[in-house]
């Protein structure tokens, strides 16, 4: 079954499963199990070792990544806990005067914080869900908020997490610069760049449509936290019992930021006389985190602690509270790399399956763009990472193309690497987008149907621009098409669709 059509299966059982039943563990588990059965040709007690042994390789092989978790929840709950959000708070209702100026300052923390998606995600909502609360603003917009401004400034962002990842796509023995590769593919990314003016359209005008539509309106007859998020909340609330200000809140997080920044550069090499520029796309990320999130405890403690911000029983206290508010993302995490894994190179070879297919029609050199920004987005979307799809495709296109054609091959490379980005934001299976819910504290399976309308209408807008780069050989004619068509959506949207957020084009206040 390996290298097969039958590969596609587990991630598709997976998909339709949640998607229909609103059960996310239990069909994770369920498209585990079917692709171990696969693998063991049908083995019960093979495919439960099977199954259990991907788990602790993707596990052990990403416990940074769950590490950098729990110290995030961790210093969520001591920052909580010490006032400082209630300090912060009561300043952005002073300050911020709507629903509008609310999702405009999380776009814009999103667009501040481009390190990393999974620390743009957690951050951005710790930091602006008590405020978009105050605004009565629907959990699943704010989701769509974080997840837009994640992966998609990551993405065009040359000092990242992700322009490594790129960088480190490439064949090792290609004579090609992958850092100046990437930084060549950043005004072709279409996915990305189109997000973001989507998203800065839909927080404009609050023209929401479709499921996001549906859950605005819901929301504002009745705001109310989700169900599983209401006994972490309520904690927080009762257990608000510093007298930290908003100084409190900003000082451990401009040192998490710098932290992670130096993480990069250290496990980059930069002490071994490495550039900087070497250092970003040869660190470790996971690690960086890790690294950036401790000193940032240990800083936050001493800050707190000396001070006599919180006492000492209770800042040990939030080491309780914050793994449990983590304890959803990570089970969901844990269960999704492992259906990564069956589906990887050792397993089903999932992957393989898709680079033959794919290498074996690459002779239509004019619809490559398409085609590759199309396999990109479903490879993606089956698998739930990005990082895996440029690993994948990205050797496939450079072996297709060569040296010979480097603008074909850019577009080419911002074609998966677009493609990468839009599947991984539609994907219920993603890091990104279990991330995104757990950062806005939203059901998961909402934050995924109310995202994917919009995740459609981008892709569309973006394929024909890729489908226009192919024919002219010009990724900024394709960039200005793609615009064009979002441009005439918008229009369409602003003619269709009532406002839900807004009242006569102004600011909706709190209540």
């Amino acid at each position: 079954m390996a290298e097969t059509a039958w590969s596609i299966l587990p991630p598709i059982i997976t998909i339709v499963l949640a998607l229909w039943t609103k059960e996310v563990y239990m069909s994770l588990i369920i498209g585990i199990f079917s692709g171990a059965m696969l693998f063991t040709g049908g083995s019960v007690l093979g495919s439960i070792l099977t199954m259990f042994a991907v788990m602790a390789d993707k596990v052990g092989s990403n416990v940074n990544i769950l590490v950098f978790l729990v110290i995030l929840g961790i210093l969520v709950a001591a920052i909580s806990r010490s006032g400082a959000t209630r300090a912060y708070g009561e300043w952005a209702v002073r300050t911020i005067k709507g629903r509008r100026s609310a999702s405009l300052v999380t776009a814009l923390l999103g667009i501040v914080i481009f390190i990393d998606d999974y620390f743009n995600c957690l951050t951005v909502g710790t930091v602006m869900r008590p405020v978009t609360d105050r605004f009565q603003i629907a959990r699943t917009k704010l989701a769509y908020i974080i997840d837009a401004m994640a992966a998609p400034i990551c993405i065009i962002a040359p000092i990242s997490s992700w322009a490594a990842a790129v960088g480190s796509s490439l064949p090792k023995d290609s004579t090609i610069d992958g850092f100046s590769l990437f930084l060549q593919t950043i005004p072709f990314n279409l996915y990305a760049w189109l997000t973001i003016l989507f998203m800065l359209f839909m927080i404009w005008t609050g023209r929401d449509f479709s499921a996001m539509g549906r859950s605005i309106a819901a929301n504002n007859e009745k705001f109310e936290i989700p169900k599983e998020y209401q006994d972490t909340a309520e904690a927080s609330v009762s257990h608000d019992e510093g007298h930290g200000t908003m100084i409190d809140l900003i000082l451990p997080l401009i040192v998490l930021i710098a932290a992670c920044v130096y993480g990069m550069l250290y496990t980059g090499g930069i002490h071994e006389g490495k550039g900087i520029a070497d250092a970003f796309a040869n660190c470790d990320s996971s690690k960086s985190l890790v690294l950036g999130s401790f000193i940032a405890f240990v800083f936050t403690g001493f800050l707190y602690l000396l001070r006599r911000i919180v006492t000492f029983n209770s800042f040990c206290d939030s080491f309780g509270w914050g793994f449990k508010a983590m304890t959803p993302a990570i089970f969901i995490l844990c269960l999704a790399w492992t259906l990564s894994g069956i589906c990887s190179k050792e397993y089903l070879n999932l992957g393989g399956y898709v680079g033959t297919v794919v290498a074996a029609n690459a002779s239509i050199m004019t619809f490559l763009p398409p085609i590759f920004f199309l396999v990109a987005a479903c490879l993606a979307f089956a698998t739930g990472t990005s990082w895996g799809t440029f690993g994948i495709l990205i050797p496939i296109a450079i072996a297709v193309l060569g040296v010979e054609t480097p603008a074909l091959l850019t577009i080419c490379v911002a074609a998966i690497l677009s493609g990468a980005v839009c599947g991984d934001h539609a994907s219920p299976i993603s890091d990104t987008t279990i991330l995104a819910s757990a950062g806005a504290q939203c059901h998961h399976l909402d934050h995924v149907r109310t995202q994917i309308p919009y995740v459609v209408v981008v892709a569309s807008c973006s394929l024909v621009g890729y489908i226009v780069d192919g024919i002219v050989t010009n990724g900024w004619v394709g960039l200005i098409v793609g615009i064009i068509c979002l441009v005439i959506v918008m229009i369409g949207i602003t003619m269709r669709v009532p406002s839900l957020d807004c009242e006569k084009g102004g600011d909706s206040h709190a209540v």
